[in-house]
């Protein structure tokens, strides 16, 4: 029996990074997978059965499972970052997050005739869309900036506000079931709110006053949040999520507070559970309860897609610059997310054991949601987005990795020259000079999840791979070439790959075009710019065009990228040898002696 139910557990958390895995190598949201793989492995064929396996363990189980979550997606709610963004972000998840929880309330309580205030907290719960399937959207549809702009910081705000709604709903209904409902719902919002701060107060201090050894950060975060969350809900019933909740936003508002390491952890830890527990969760759904649902369950789905958030959108944008295209698509691209599914299934359990009627309900209600939004829009968004005239130009700009002072000159110079580029490196005393310099920067791995939900790649349509890691640029390389294509990524060779033996060779489906020819390595450019060599533009004429560049300066010149008059990036690499021609701007490696004389013929 133990045998078997370590086989089971084994199979959940390999069945899961395995969709991870698919999802990603597909580049669709991983949420679609999960789902998949649980109602094969549940309703499907039998094979799993939550309630059997864990017994009386599930509801704990899930319960911390998804307090982890709030509190992740809490530690992104930074007012400074909401009074920044557009009005028309702020309106859309404040207004446009009411308007949206209460039609879709009404819609539930006379399409499917869920009791009120069940109808209420599915109503909330569908407000929230998430990151985790709007960015992955957003790179495959690739709308003007502005719209990705607008969506992306959506998807990040609304997920804790949602999130947070949703347990208020949940909270006034527990406390509904007991005497004296107002002042119990008062001590449930008092002790969650009042055990948040302290606790966020409490990891900040711990973290500031550096009391903690550094190899003890993450878990003592882990502790103190799990702790947090049972103690409020041991002092009032169902106060944990939300004390949680405000303890993520107590700490993402602390200022000069460094958590780049439990940050990484909560990466880690978050992709875990969301992959353990939504195999789980769905494994859990009926078939028969959708078929009990009927007509009604799809009429609720209209009403979200084609009433509830067209309305929110139309409120929220009134007074903007938006034309009815852009609203439209932002109408149309809302799909719901994984904080939807976690905390529904979370809150449907616990009202399924008060006895509360439509309880059932409120998890397959807001899967069908979750699968409808995700599978319709991600088949449609692209061409809705392309046939209102709102796609993006072809991307021009260029994500440079590593802040070395090589990828640092060749960003500054990138950046000279108008086009979009940003630099990324995880030490920020690598980026601070660039970012003074005003070249956009990115502190952060670039392969995190962080990166996936922050780093903006609206108009970046290059890598460059320029780290002092070869192991870096690879893994940059192969994670972004089918984002990017494989002919616009490259990495820069590093004289320790200088090894041409068969033992040393990459496999063939690993190889990455190499910047500036094969000899070239960061440290001989490095050891070129400590001599005084600099990257300066050439303009190529009629009377000084690229043959007549070549025979000047020779090899004492490496020509490294070129760009067209219509402003197309060509980049001199092992697959790729640029033939500049007049009126095209030729960025060069030139020694000091000759730059003065770069500019023409002299």
């Amino acid at each position: 029996m133990h045998t078997q139910t370590t086989l089971v557990l084994a199979a959940i958390l390999l069945a899961g990074v395995g969709a991870q895995w698919l999802a990603w190598w597909l580049r669709l949201p991983a949420i679609l997978l999960l789902l998949a793989v649980g109602l094969i492995a549940g309703p499907v064929t039998g094979w799993l059965d939550p309630d059997r396996l864990f017994g009386q363990l599930l509801f704990p189980m899930v319960s911390l499972g998804v307090a982890v979550i709030l509190f992740e997606g809490a530690l992104t709610l930074r007012l400074r970052e909401i009074r920044g963004q557009a009005r028309v972000v702020l309106n859309l998840v404040s207004i446009g997050v009411l308007v949206n929880w209460l039609i879709i309330a009404l819609a539930a309580r006379f399409c499917i005739g869920l009791p009120w205030m069940v109808a209420l907290l599915f109503g909330a719960l569908v407000t929230v869309t998430g990151p985790t399937v709007v960015t992955p959207l957003l790179r495959s549809v690739r709308p003007v900036a502005e719209l990705a702009s607008i969506l992306r910081w959506e998807g990040i705000l609304i997920d804790p506000i949602g999130a947070l709604l949703a347990v208020l709903v949940f909270e006034l209904i527990v406390s509904g079931q007991q005497q004296h409902t107002a002042l119990i719902f008062g001590a449930t919002l008092l002790v969650g709110v009042l055990l948040g701060l302290a606790g966020g107060w409490v990891l900040a201090t711990l973290l500031r006053r550096q009391w903690l050894p550094e190899f003890l950060h993450r878990v003592a975060s882990l502790a103190l949040v799990l702790g947090t969350f049972a103690l409020s809900n041991a002092l009032a019933a169902e106060s944990g999520l939300l004390a949680v909740t405000v303890m993520g936003a107590r700490l993402a508002n602390t200022r000069d507070l460094v958590m780049d390491d439990i940050l990484d952890f909560k990466e880690a830890l978050t992709l875990l559970l969301i992959s353990v527990l939504f195999i789980v969760l769905a494994a859990r759904i009926e078939w028969s309860d959708f078929a009990a649902m009927g007509w009604g369950a799809l009429a609720l789905v209209l009403v979200i897609l084609l009433v509830a958030r067209p309305v929110a959108v139309w409120l929220a944008t009134l007074g903007s610059s938006l034309d009815w295209r852009r609203k439209a698509v932002l109408a149309w691209i809302a799909p719901r997310g994984i904080v939807a599914a976690a905390v529904s299934a979370l809150f449907a359990m616990q009202l399924e054991s008060l006895g509360y009627a439509g309880a059932r309900a409120l998890a397959n209600l807001t899967f069908l949601a979750i699968v409808v939004t995700v599978v319709l829009q991600s088949l449609t968004a692209k061409a809705v987005v392309r046939r209102l005239g709102v796609a993006a130009p072809p991307p021009r700009g260029v994500l440079v990795v590593g802040g070395n002072p090589v990828a640092r000159m060749l960003a500054k110079a990138l950046h000279e020259q108008d086009l979009p580029v940003i630099l990324a490196d995880t030490v920020w005393d690598n980026i601070r000079a660039a970012r003074m310099a005003g070249i956009p920067v990115y502190q952060g791995k670039v392969l995190s999840e962080h990166a996936d939900n922050y780093l903006d790649l609206t108009g970046i349509g290059t890598l460059l791979a320029l780290s002092c890691s070869a192991e870096r640029n690879l893994l940059a390389g192969l994670y972004y070439r089918p984002l990017f294509g494989a002919k616009r990524v490259y990495t820069l060779r590093l004289d320790e790959e200088r090894d041409s033996t068969e033992r040393a060779r990459m496999i063939a489906s690993h190889r990455i075009p190499r910047l500036f020819g094969e000899q070239t390595t960061l440290e001989r450019m490095q050891e070129g710019l400590d001599r005084g060599f600099t990257i300066r533009a050439t303009p190529l004429t009629a009377t000084f065009d690229f043959a007549a560049f070549s025979e000047k300066w020779g090899e004492r010149a490496l020509p490294l990228l070129a760009l067209d008059p219509k402003g197309t990036l060509h980049i001199f690499a092992t697959r790729e040898q640029p033939q500049p021609l007049p009126g095209w701007t030729l960025l060069s490696l030139l020694p000091p002696a000759d730059v003065a004389r770069a500019a023409g013929p002299g």
